[in-house]
């Protein structure tokens, strides 16, 4: 059976913060960055990539559509 891999990609100018889909990540996969956007916000990254499965859960909560969501069969 093939395992599912998954990757997230985060606009780092659109991404304000917010922190929800740091929240509403199951895999606890990612984090905010110490370092700031041009805007002055700390945005969204993928601390544990090894550990994403792919369920776009941070996509839905997103209010900024700022994340795209990538599956891959390993």
């Amino acid at each position: 059976m093939a395992k599912i891999k998954g990757a997230i990609v985060v606009n780092i100018e659109r991404c304000k913060g917010c922190n929800l889909c740091v929240v509403a990540c199951p895999s606890k996969v990612l984090s905010l960055n110490n370092e700031a956007n041009s805007k002055g916000y700390n945005y969204s990254y993928m601390e544990d990539p090894d550990s994403c499965v792919g369920c776009s859960a941070c996509a839905y909560v997103c209010p900024d559509a700022c994340i795209t969501v990538y599956k891959v069969r390993v």
